[in-house]
């Protein structure tokens, strides 16, 4: 059964979400406080035994000037300057082993797959902590220091992944006018939000997103992880407005509005996850070019393969016609 609205009624629907007043400035002066940390990357080659790419342990300054992981995967013998993906992880994973998740190194791309801090060992190996002190919080991160915009876990998060763009941005190999930004669920509302925060991108590819729409999240799914959210103020009785307003800072909804570069969406209408009236919702606000790929009889999966195979054609078609440099795509 569809689990949401009708593909007529997505058509037209548009979120109830309300932008905070001050929703720039708390954003500028979180970056300015991150940028205040010089990006310092640094870059390890594994012996992964491959023959085809060259993978790197890259540690760069994120939120607070603390220290994030990520996988770097190169075609191997590449020069560059490449197009670039910088990619987040869905929720409860981390960057993995550096043998995973070769598919865009192999399609020639530079590839950086960012650790996502505190998460890890849900599905997905993770080595980056989550550095801060937060007051008790339901099983997972999404309500961790959600009584404040300033504590909440996603004002971290989200730091770090703007600031993986400027890892990758810095790298010789990299031709820093042709980086995307991607992901699934949580990472595709990371790539979401991150588009919303720079105007130096050349594309976005998001899947299925997470943390988009909350006000519709939290009536149209009982699903994990947005149940989270239900469980903490059926404990903490009279919070819910400041939780509310806290999550207005993090919403996809209010991010959309503010990007710019071109962008692919995929929603699926059996989706109890991610509602796919939570994507339309940030997907009609989008200030950019933009297509949406809808998945009729799907799950939380959403198109599956066949989303990374669009993005292949669509972030090639962005970043590749612009000019090739050695060891770019084809």
């Amino acid at each position: 059964m569809l689990t949401d609205l009708a593909p007529e009624q997505l058509a037209t629907y548009r979120s109830s979400q309300v932008e905070p007043a001050d929703f720039d400035d708390f954003w500028g002066g979180t970056l300015a406080e991150a940028a205040a940390h010089d990006i310092d990357v640094r870059l390890t080659e594994v012996a992964t035994g491959l023959a085809t790419i060259t993978t790197y342990d890259v540690t760069f300054r994120g939120f607070a000037g603390q220290d994030v992981r990520a996988w770097l995967r190169l075609p191997a013998g590449a020069t560059g300057p490449l197009p670039a993906v910088v990619q987040y992880v869905g929720y409860g994973g981390g960057r993995g082993h550096y043998l995973e998740n070769l598919f865009w190194a192999s399609a020639g791309f530079a590839h950086l797959q960012m650790d996502t801090r505190g998460q890890g060992s849900g599905w997905s190996l993770g080595v980056t902590p989550d550095d801060a002190p937060s007051p008790p919080q339901v099983p997972g991160v999404l309500t961790r220091g959600i009584l404040d915009p300033a504590t909440y876990y996603y004002r971290r998060m989200f730091t770090d992944a703007v600031r993986a763009v400027d890892a990758a941005r810095s790298l010789d190999v990299v031709d820093a006018d042709r980086v995307a930004v991607a992901g699934g669920s949580q990472g595709g509302g990371t790539a979401l939000a991150v588009a919303g925060l720079r105007s130096d991108l050349a594309g976005l590819a998001s899947f299925v997103p997470f943390l988009c729409d909350f006000p519709r999240a939290v009536r149209a799914t009982d699903a994990y992880p947005y149940r989270e959210i239900i469980d903490f103020l059926k404990v903490h009785r009279g919070e819910g407005e400041q939780v509310h307003r806290t999550l207005a800072y993090f919403d996809g909804v209010n991010f959309a509005p503010r990007a710019s570069a071109p962008a692919l969406f995929s929603a699926a209408l059996r989706d109890a996850v991610c509602p796919p009236s939570t994507v339309y919702g940030a997907y009609h606000r989008y200030g950019g070019r933009k297509e949406i790929r809808v998945w009729e009889f799907n799950g939380h999966e959403g198109g599956g393969i066949l989303d990374e195979e669009a993005a292949l054609h669509f972030l090639r078609g962005l970043l590749v016609a612009g000019g090739l440099g050695t060891g770019d795509p084809a």
